[in-house]
């Protein structure tokens, strides 16, 4: 009988299939690896079990222990798997930029899940890496994989996922495409497919501003690729190039994934297709991209495939008149966004916005393209005003000390007919555009805006809903 003994002897081989209809028109095939039929939904499986097998055999993990991880939620799953049938106990944090259905998954597994703010760096006790530590010294008999420095993460994929793919493909493999997260697919795949072949190039897929695409790690939205710092997993030297993805390219490669293909794909599945697709452009017939896709867009339907989430940080464009226009019209020589830094004197402040002729500023932490999750407040000329009528003192406090909660935002692609409605609440919106602050749009640019449009255009729109 073909019936397996545990659920984890259903992980890896895992099925390829070709990306006929988003490759159409490339003369190089494009190929992915399809991971989500591991029983956990994601490659994460396989080095979730590598570890724990290693632990238990160094004794570093005991009978009725804690696993305790920091994770973007897949590997998180591979663990607690394992643990469900080892019977060990599992804590994970996250942060918040996790989608909820990531979150609740955890716990569906028996799991305690611990969310930590993303938009602080990893040496902050707030961070989800130092939470880790933190619990992994308070909780007894507790055990931390590390997926970030563990040997045993790339040693999982050279083992399965590599051979695979050379069996899978009668050895005529000339590219692999990967997420750069944990680099442990990268480098196990990567040292694997090398032995076998040197010439098989290793390319990094990575979200704009990661450091493997020479980014200093600041927030990007896409979830479980990219880092702020270098893990001990990732080989720099099996990696022959890294392209780097934005957000709005991953994000909406994934619902093309997905909508063209029949193959639901998350938003890291998104980043790995589009560096394929871009890399596929320049090779011919004779090569062969094989594409990675870590997980299912199942873990996402709350943000990816969620129109108004999407629309709401600026992916998606609705009917004219939009906020881009109204953006567009915008008149004098203003800087895109004109902000100031928690660590800012209101004195200071206040002279920004005397300068720039603005009565709202936003607060937030970080030189430009601002990630939206580095927006911590807004500072509001009326507000200021009163406070510094009642304690003069006020204007030499440093901004953070008086600061209001951020103002609202809206896609830019987003319709004016919204903009009113959001504008009847506060005096200002912060416009997203690509999942980044780009400008602050005012009620005064609203209602310019209108005063040089037909009566009918604007009441006619569909009301916000994104086409």
């Amino acid at each position: 009988m073909e019936i397996a003994d545990s659920v984890l002897e259903l992980i890896g081989n895992t099925p390829m299939v070709r990306l006929r209809q988003v490759g159409s028109g490339l003369a190089c095939p494009v190929v992915a690896k399809v991971e989500t039929s591991n029983p956990g939904g994601s490659t994460k499986d396989r080095p979730a079990l590598t570890m724990i097998d290693q632990a238990e055999r160094d004794g570093l993990l005991k009978p009725g222990g804690t696993i305790v991880e920091p994770t973007s939620g897949n590997t998180g799953v591979g663990l607690a798997i394992v643990a469900a049938q080892r019977g060990y106990n599992c804590i994970f944090v996250v942060t918040d930029k996790v989608a909820p259905e990531k979150v609740d998954l955890l716990k569906a597994y028996g799991a305690e899940v611990v969310v930590c703010p993303v938009a602080v760096p990893p040496e902050d006790p707030n961070s989800y890496y130092s939470t880790a530590e933190r619990l992994v010294a308070e909780t007894p008999n507790a055990f931390r994989p590390n997926q970030y420095a563990n040997p045993a993460n790339p040693i999982a994929h050279y083992e399965s996922t590599g051979p695979e793919i050379w069996r899978q493909t009668d050895g005529r493999v000339t590219h692999f495409v990967a997420g750069a997260g944990t680099g442990g697919t990268l480098s196990g795949v990567g040292r694997y497919l090398k032995e076998q072949n040197p010439d098989v190039q290793i390319v990094a897929a990575d979200p704009e501003g990661s450091v493997y695409s020479g980014g200093s790690g600041r927030p990007y939205l896409v979830e479980g690729v990219g880092e702020d710092f270098w893990p001990a997993t990732y080989d720099p030297d099996l990696v022959d190039r890294v392209v780097a993805v934005s957000d709005q390219d991953s994000f909406l490669t994934a619902r093309d994934v997905s909508q063209r293909e029949g193959l639901l794909i998350g938003g890291s599945g998104g980043t790995a297709v589009a560096a394929a697709l871009r890399l596929a452009g320049d090779l011919t017939a004779d090569d062969l991209v094989v594409v990675l896709i870590p997980d299912s867009g199942r873990g996402y339907l709350s943000r990816v495939f969620n129109d108004e989430w999407m629309a709401g940080y600026g992916f998606l464009v609705s009917e004219a008149p939009t906020v881009a226009d109204v953006v567009a019209a915008k008149a004098g020589d203003r800087p895109p966004l004109v902000y100031v830094q928690p660590e800012d004197l209101v004195r200071d402040a206040v002279d920004v916005m005397r300068h720039h002729d603005v009565s709202q500023l936003p607060v937030a932490k970080g030189e430009m393209p601002l990630a939206a999750a580095e927006v911590m407040g807004s500072i509001d000329e009326l507000r200021l005003m009163e406070s510094a009528f009642g304690d003069q003192s006020v204007l030499d406090r440093a901004v953070e000390d008086v600061m209001s909660p951020s103002l609202p935002t809206i896609g830019i692609g987003q319709t004016v007919e919204l903009a009113v409605q959001l504008l009847d609440l506060a005096p200002a919106l912060l416009v997203l555009d690509g999942g980044r602050p780009r400008t602050v749009v005012a009620r005064a640019d609203v209602l310019s805006f209108l005063s040089t449009r037909p009566a009918t255009t604007v009441s006619q729109s569909n009301g916000g809903n994104p086409s």
